[in-house]
């Protein structure tokens, strides 16, 4: 009965313990990825500077082949269109984005503000979406070149942008694609950022008279459980949830073995011990071993074994110069060249 009782006690430990687990890795997973990780408004704000207007704008928003977009609240499986609507009160241009998700139903994403302050200097801020970005996050970029289309909004004769599209009405460049997997989408639009742009951020809003209207927010409304805050509890705003993720990449990264410590401790360990097992063992055996015992052994058969062979036998027969010289010349050599003649006649 003990020996029972004992297996059925690790049993349910094991077993609680991998429950344990699984919840702690459903957690993570969770938390990798957000909506408002569909619509990278670095993204945003770099084509915003290289648009003609405001419909060029909204045309980049939705091109199939740029992709800026990866949103699909309505979860129907496909990126939804993405409408510009512009407002203008004095010296302040606002400039709307909002998702058609149905039926005279929109969701705000962003807001860019266009101020022209007291000096006439013309500043730009991207708003993000309280419930899809977290409250204050604020975008401000400075581009190097100040967009052409700008000075249209100082005109008297000028009239704002609104969207002429809507649900089941769209362009016809414009096609529905499948969202693609946040990580994906990330990797993808950080080719179109601008990298030129300073991007800068702050809690401070350049307009504080935008005021959102009713139908704007259909999305959040209807899913109050997805808001920023309730997304993700404790955290401020994207800008803080970035941060965190970063910390939890850069620590993770440090707790894997022989990241860190390879490179501090690892090298100044391994450098000393492998030289000395490695070099004065090889040397003194292979060097001393084999060189003694082939060159003598070889060498002096070779020398005195086919070279005073080859030598005598080869050269006297073919060199014809000792009979032939003493021919041409004067008897002054004869005597001498007589010895070598009968020499060769006796072998």
């Amino acid at each position: 009965m003990k020996t029972h009782a004992l297996k059925l006690f690790f049993l349910l430990l094991i077993v609680g313990f991998n429950q344990i687990s699984a919840q702690d890795v459903t957690t993570i997973e969770a938390s990798s990825s957000d909506i408002s990780d569909n619509m990278d408004l670095e993204a945003v704000a770099s084509i915003f500077g290289e648009a003609k207007d405001l419909e060029d704008f909204e045309k980049k928003l939705n091109d199939p082949d740029l992709k800026i977009s990866n949103l699909d609240l309505n979860n129907d499986g496909e990126v939804d269109y993405i409408r510009v609507v512009e407002s203008a009160n004095g010296n302040v241009h606002s400039i709307v984005l909002e998702a058609v998700i149905g039926k005279d139903q929109y969701q705000e994403i962003a807001v860019i503000d266009v101020v022209k302050d007291k000096d006439n200097t013309t500043k730009v801020q991207v708003v993000g979406n309280v419930d899809m970005y977290g409250p204050n996050y604020y975008i401000t970029p400075v581009y190097p070149v100040i967009p052409v289309f700008f000075t249209f909004f100082w005109m008297a004769t000028y009239r704002p942008w609104h969207s002429p599209w809507y649900w089941g009405h769209h362009p016809h460049y414009w096609y529905p694609w499948r969202a693609y997997p946040p990580h994906i989408y990330r990797g993808h639009v950080h080719a179109h950022i601008n990298v030129n742009i300073n991007f800068n951020r702050n809690n401070v809003r350049i307009n504080n008279n935008y005021n959102r209207r009713s139908n704007q927010n259909d999305y959040f409304k209807r899913n109050p459980d997805k808001s920023f805050k309730k997304r993700n509890p404790g955290v401020s705003n994207k800008t803080e949830l970035n941060h965190r993720r970063k910390r939890y990449v850069s620590n993770k990264a440090g707790n894997r073995p022989g990241t860190r410590d390879y490179k501090s401790t690892g090298r100044p360990v391994t450098k000393p011990s492998a030289k000395p097992s490695t070099r004065p063992n090889i040397k003194p055996l292979t060097r001393p071993s084999t060189k003694p015992s082939t060159r003598p052994s070889t060498r002096p058969r070779t020398k005195h074994t086919t070279r005073p062979s080859a030598r005598p036998s080869a050269r006297p027969a073919s060199r014809t110069r000792p009979a032939l010289k003493p021919s041409t010349r004067p008897s002054r050599s004869y005597s001498r060249a007589a010895t070598p003649r009968n020499l060769y006649r006796r072998r």
